[in-house]
C-alpha cells in the first residue's frame, strides 16, 4: 500500500481561478481537505464569454489569496503537503502561467515536487476520487472547449474514439443563447428556458446520426437555430423557449446515437467486464437532460453512469490535485521546474488532429 499523500492543487486554466487540498490514503480512496474555487462571471459577463486578457489579470489578483485560504480550511501549512499540482494545459495561455508560475515559486521555496497536470486528465479521473471506479472506462468530456469520448485504460493512458469536428457542445449552447439574446453563461440559460418550451416545434439537424465513427458535429444545429429565429422574427418569449427545448432535444438524441455506439464498442473491446462505467464530466454534464439521457443510454446498456457533484464536473483544483496523487502514488516522476504551458495538449497523444476543428481544437 502507498503511504498517505497530501497535494496542493492550482487550477487556473479559464475563468475560475481554484485551489484545493486533497489528501490520498493508504487504501487509494481520496479525502477533499478544502476546495476553493472563485469565479469570474461577473467580470466576463458583459462581453458574452470569456475575455483571456481580463482572465489572466483576475488570477493574478486572486490566486495568492485563495491558496492561502485552501491551506487555513485544511488547517495546515505548505510544509504539510507532501507534493504540489498546477494546471499546465489545456487553456487559455495567460491563465495557465499564472497558475504553473506560481505551482512554480511555491515548488522552489519549499522544496516540494511539482506535477504539471493536463486538465483534461482531471475530468477523466475524478470519478476514481468520487465513486472509486476501477481502469478501464469511457468518459465523456463536455463543456465549452471540449467535446470528446475517451477510453480511460489508466494514469496516462487514454484512447480518444471521438471529438468534435467543429464546435464543441458547450460552444454551441453559448453560441444559441447568444444569438437568442439570453445572458451568459448559456448553457444554464438555454436550460431554463427549454424548461416551459415545445421540444418538438422545430425539427433541428442531428449531425453524424447513423455514421459508424464516434465524433460529433455541433455547427449545423447552432446554424439551424439561428434560421429558425430568423424564419419567425421578432421572436417571443414563447418562441425562444420552444427553440431552446427543441434544440435540446436534438443534441439528446444526437448523444444517444453516438454514445450508444461508444458504449457497445466498450462491450466488445472488454467483454469480460460485467458492469462497465461511463463517466460524464465537463461544464455540460450540469445539465439535466443531457444527464437524464446518459442516465437511460447507460440503464438500456447496463452501464454504470457517474456524474461526479457538479462542482467537480466544472473547473476546479480538486480533480487537478487528485491526479497528481494519482500520478504520485504510482511513483511517476515529477516534472522539472523548467516544464513551460501548453495552450493545446490532447489526451490521446497518438490521436490524429481533425482539420475542422480548429479556433477550440486546443482542448480536443
Amino acid at each position: 500500500m502507498t503511504a498517505k499523500l497530501r497535494i496542493l492543487g492550482i487550477e487556473t486554466s479559464c475563468d475560475e481561478t481554484a485551489a484545493a487540498v486533497v489528501t490520498r490514503l493508504a487504501d487509494g480512496s481520496g479525502v477533499t481537505e478544502a476546495d476553493v474555487v472563485l469565479s469570474q462571471l461577473d467580470e466576463h459577463s458583459a462581453y458574452g464569454g470569456v475575455v483571456p486578457e481580463i482572465a489572466a489579470r483576475a488570477h493574478v489578483d486572486a490566486l495568492d489569496t485563495l491558496i492561502e485560504e485552501a491551506l487555513q480550511r485544511a488547517g495546515i501549512t505548505l510544509a504539510e503537503v507532501d507534493a504540489i499540482a498546477a494546471t499546465s494545459g489545456p487553456g487559455l495561455i495567460g491563465g495557465l502561467l499564472v497558475g504553473l508560475m506560481t505551482g512554480k515559486a511555491i515548488a522552489r521555496a519549499t522544496g516540494k515536487p511539482l506535477f504539471a497536470i493536463n486538465h483534461l486528465e482531471g475530468h477523466a479521473l475524478t470519478a476514481r476520487l468520487t465513486d472509486g471506479v476501477a481502469f478501464p472506462y469511457l468518459v465523456l468530456l463536455v463543456s465549452g472547449g471540449h467535446t470528446q469520448l475517451v477510453l480511460v485504460k489508466g494514469v496516462g493512458d487514454y484512447e480518444r474514439w471521438g471529438t468534435t469536428i467543429d464546435d464543441a457542445l458547450g460552444e454551441a449552447f453559448d453560441k444559441t443563447a447568444k444569438l437568442l439574446g439570453l445572458p451568459y453563461p448559456g448553457g444554464p440559460a438555454v436550460e431554463r428556458a427549454a424548461a416551459i418550451g415545445n421540444p418538438k416545434r422545430f425539427v433541428f439537424p442531428r449531425p453524424l446520426v447513423g455514421e459508424a465513427r464516434l465524433d460529433f458535429s455541433f455547427s449545423g444545429l447552432k446554424t439551424a437555430v439561428r434560421q429558425a429565429a430568423e424564419s419567425i422574427a421578432p421572436v417571443t418569449e414563447q418562441d425562444i423557449a420552444d427553440i431552446c427545448a427543441s434544440f435540446q432535444h436534438a443534441i439528446s438524441r444526437t448523444l444517444k446515437d453516438r454514445i450508444g455506439r461508444g458504449l457497445r464498442r466498450f462491450r466488445e473491446t472488454y467483454p469480460e467486464i460485467a458492469e462497465p462505467a461511463l463517466i460524464v464530466a465537463g461544464g455540460v454534464a450540469a445539465n439535466k437532460q443531457v444527464r437524464s439521457t446518459l442516465d437511460e443510454l447507460c440503464s438500456a446498456h447496463r452501464f454504470r453512469f457517474v456524474a461526479p457533484p457538479h462542482h467537480l464536473c466544472t473547473d476546479n483544483a480538486v480533480m487537478i490535485a487528485w491526479a497528481g496523487l494519482e500520478r504520485m502514488a504510482l511513483g511517476l516522476p515529477a516534472d522539472e521546474l523548467t516544464v513551460a504551458p501548453r495552450s493545446r495538449w490532447p489526451l490521446d497523444s497518438e490521436a490524429k488532429a481533425l482539420l475542422a476543428y480548429g479556433k477550440r481544437g486546443a482542448k480536443a
